[in-house]
């Protein structure tokens, strides 16, 4: 269960980085939208499991590639934008939020019955 503080910190992650994938979007994703789904922070705050739904010309798979590359620049324009609310910048760990693809199999499944 998360805390209060792991939930506020999780939420400003949320935003600040959705505004980081889209101000780098242009020049370091061309063609490719990337939006911050969801995050979880752990208890002592030093790692982040940040959620993103990809759309776009690039594999999925490909693109979360490319974006683990740029883990370091994410995490040190994050740094800049939060410096002053969070002690340490926790590390960012990504993952492919696929719940719009199971909520279209199911919806998919249902109209067919």
């Amino acid at each position: 269960m998360e805390t209060t503080r792991q939930n506020k910190i999780a939420r400003l992650l949320q935003k600040d980085l959705g505004e980081i994938f889209q101000a780098m979007g242009r020049d370091t994703f061309p063609g490719n939208m990337i939006t911050v789904t969801k995050v979880h922070i752990s208890p002592d705050l030093f790692l982040a499991k940040v959620y993103v739904s990809l759309f776009g010309k690039t594999e999925k798979q490909e693109l979360l590639a490319h974006i683990k590359d740029h883990r370091k620049e994410i995490r040190l324009k994050l740094g800049n934008r939060i410096h002053n609310q969070v002690r340490s910048i926790p590390e960012l760990d990504f993952f492919i939020d696929d719940s719009l693809d199971y909520i279209e199999n199911i919806d998919n499944l249902l109209k067919k019955s």
